[in-house]
């Protein structure tokens, strides 16, 4: 009996285990889960590369470049700046013709104008003030100013011509003091008194250094004031071309200065105050660029025009109405009216042209009429 308990207690013990391996223990860490029938694939290692894998390098963003902003030069002279310095600006400028009035010291608005004027023709840049540049281009253009200049006082230069000289170029003075009436009496070849008191007039007038004599200044003026002088000039001779009658005239021709031009019988008529002056053969345009007819006015003149359009010489061209002028024509003068010209006025007579172009001024009428 007790033997019988012994194997029972066994038994009881043995079932206990088993209960708890089945009901509460834990899965060894190394167990996977398992279906049935199938076996539990493991992941495979990767097998380590002795090349590493490359990395991807950034591009750099770019970075702009800031525009260098334009710096203006400091000026050394400006607006408002007064003093000796402004004066040889000043002094320097008129020597170049730039500057007109009288030396001052101010940098005022014609000083200003002046230093654009010279800036600009020499493409610096154009502000109006004196930078270091500009300064050293108007030296290196210009002489230092003497104290008369500074001043505003005026000396004469060099004689060019003085009382005694004799020749031509003493002629070619008197003419030309004669086209602007300061000298009256035949044209000679000697510098005498008349010529000396017709020098100082001028030269009074335009408040050069009144001395009776003509230096560079003197003498530069008078030419910008008149034309070469003809030979008919220079030797008191009356033009041969000397008039004609007054038939057929327009009404509008009897008075003042006109150019009296008559498509009916081909003819110029120089008339001044209904007196007919000179005379001239003349042709007109073709019927493809007729002259144009009316009351004009001289507009300009040309004495040794070259026509841009039709690239022909206009010697003497006196225009009236836009590109239609009167002129000398070599063609005229070669095949008569064998021709015509592109709607100008065509004179065959050179030196009578010549005479002419001297005497007409601009205003003066032109009337371009059927008689």
């Amino acid at each position: 009996m007790g033997a019988l308990i012994a194997v029972l207690a066994v038994a009881v013990v043995s079932a206990v285990l088993i209960g708890l391996n089945q009901f509460g223990g834990d899965e060894p860490a190394s167990a996977s889960p398992q279906t049935s029938g199938q076996t539990a694939t493991q992941p495979a290692e990767e097998t380590p590369s002795d090349t590493p894998t490359p990395t991807a390098t950034p591009t750099p963003t770019p970075t702009a470049t800031p525009t260098p902003t334009p710096t203006t030069p400091p000026a050394l002279m400006a607006a408002g700046a007064t003093g000796d310095q402004v004066r040889e600006l000043q002094a320097r400028l008129k020597q170049l013709q730039w500057y007109a009035p009288d030396i001052n010291g101010e940098f005022d608005d014609v000083t200003i104008a002046a230093v654009t004027g010279f800036q600009e023709k020499r493409e610096l840049p154009v502000t109006g003030e004196v930078d270091q540049v500009t300064w050293d281009t108007l030296v290196g253009m210009t002489e230092t100013p003497t104290e008369d200049e500074l001043n505003n006082v005026l000396t004469p230069g060099p004689t060019i011509l003085g009382p005694g000289d004799t020749g031509d170029q003493v002629r070619e003075l008197q003419a030309r003091l004669k086209q602007i009436d300061w000298y009256s009496g035949d044209v000679t070849d000697t510098y005498g008194d008349t010529t000396t008191a017709a020098v100082k007039g001028f030269q009074e007038r335009r408040e050069f250094p009144t001395t009776g004599e003509v230096d560079q200044r003197t003498w530069d003026k008078i030419v910008e004031m008149t034309s070469t002088p003809t030979d008919d000039e220079l030797h008191n001779r009356e033009p041969e071309n000397n008039g004609g009658d007054t038939a057929g005239l327009d009404e509008r021709c009897l008075t003042g200065r006109v150019l009296c031009i008559d498509k009916s019988n081909n003819s110029l008529r120089w008339v001044v105050d209904g007196e007919v002056r000179m005379s001239f053969d003349v042709r007109f345009g073709t019927d493809e660029t007729p002259t144009r007819e009316g009351e004009f006015q001289v507009n300009s003149k040309s004495r040794d025009h070259v026509s841009s359009l039709y690239d022909t010489p206009m010697p003497f061209a006196m225009f009236f109405s836009r590109g239609q002028a009167v002129h000398y024509s070599p063609d005229f003068a070669a095949n008569g009216y064998n021709g015509g010209s592109h709607g100008c006025v065509n004179v065959r007579d050179r030196d009578a042209i010549e005479s002419l172009f001297d005497q007409v001024n601009i205003g003066d009428k032109v009337i371009v009429y059927w008689s």
